[in-house]
């Protein structure tokens, strides 16, 4: 019988979900979660060395990147060993604090990728239809105090969703039935009444991605429109494929969210389906997002293969 439905409360702890009734083979499926794992870090440090050892690189377009990858990093730190830890030491275990500061991370983190698709969205926005005062508006200072801002807001709107959590009473079965801790499935488990934390946790996702994903979408609508509007076959093309790597990532990251929340709304899906797509909701998008950018992105390829033919001479 699964550990799963043998488990009987601790207060101490909750109970992460691996593939239920799969254990013998968690040690196979760690090995492409490991390999998941090195591609983000390694693909995400890598943009970041690329654009910061590159002066022609410290453009607008390429420092919203490097906010991507930063983001991006830090979504795989926070989730991936608790991931790990499940396929190859069995270890579910994590402490309510352990889980809440995991939220908080998951979560704060996850609103500032989607405010940084918002920005990156604004940089095409500009770079199409006003590259005339493209210089003067996404100077580097302003873009510094615009990724500041967003990320700070993140953070404060996130903050107080562990403390509500801790305020409760958990007296049902403590097993989530992700690899990671979310605030909408913690607080399902709580004996006390969640409606604060329902109405706050709604509030908090319609006004950062709710709104960035309304934002980016009338950004593209107006980018379509002006590129609609060049003359030339030649010229709308390339106006578009710079557009191509951002709809990429937009498709990405939203998709993830849209198939996680609705597996929370709509909760009656199988508990196999339930770990993957929480687990391409975390690690996909970290993942594929620069390898997306180095294959698309003729600048990053170019400083990447003078990077690799400086180290060899």
């Amino acid at each position: 019988m699964s550990a799963v439905n043998d488990t009987k409360f601790n207060s101490a702890v909750f109970l992460l979900t691996g593939i239920s009734g799969q254990e013998d083979i968690h040690l196979w499926i760690a090995v492409p979660f490991c390999l998941i794992y090195v591609i983000s870090i390694v693909g995400n440090s890598g943009i970041l060395l690329i654009i910061k050892t590159d002066p022609s690189l410290h453009e607008p377009m390429y420092i919203f990147l490097s906010m991507l990858a930063i983001t991006d990093l830090g979504i795989s730190i926070s989730s991936m060993p608790t991931i790990l830890g499940i396929y190859l030491f069995n270890s579910r275990k994590i402490s309510f604090s352990a889980c809440f500061a995991q939220i908080f991370f998951i979560h704060s983190l996850s609103k500032t990728e989607s405010s940084v698709l918002l920005l990156m969205a604004f940089d095409r926005f500009i770079a199409i239809c006003n590259p005339l005062r493209y210089s003067s508006i996404l100077s580097l200072p302003r873009i510094g105090k615009m990724g500041l801002v967003f990320a700070l807001s993140n953070l404060v709107l996130v903050f107080p969703l562990p403390f509500l959590l801790k305020r409760f009473r958990y007296c049902r079965v403590n097993v989530l039935s992700h690899s990671f801790c979310l605030h909408q499935e913690v607080m399902k488990l709580a004996c006390s009444d969640i409606t604060v934390n329902s109405i706050y946790g709604l509030y908090i996702t319609l006004l950062t991605m709710g709104l960035d994903s309304l934002l980016i979408f009338l950004s593209y609508m107006m980018i379509l429109k002006t590129v609609l509007s060049i003359t030339s076959k030649a010229g709308r093309l390339r106006a578009l494929n710079t557009c191509v790597s951002h709809l990429c990532a937009i498709l990405l990251f939203y998709s993830a969210e849209i198939g996680l929340a609705l597996i929370h709304r709509f909760g009656n899906v199988a508990l196999h389906f339930r770990v993957l797509i929480g687990n391409v909701n975390l690690l996909v998008p970290p993942t594929l997002n620069p390898i997306i950018y180095g294959v698309r992105t003729k600048q990053i390829r170019d400083s990447l293969l003078q990077l690799f033919t400086h180290k060899r001479t």
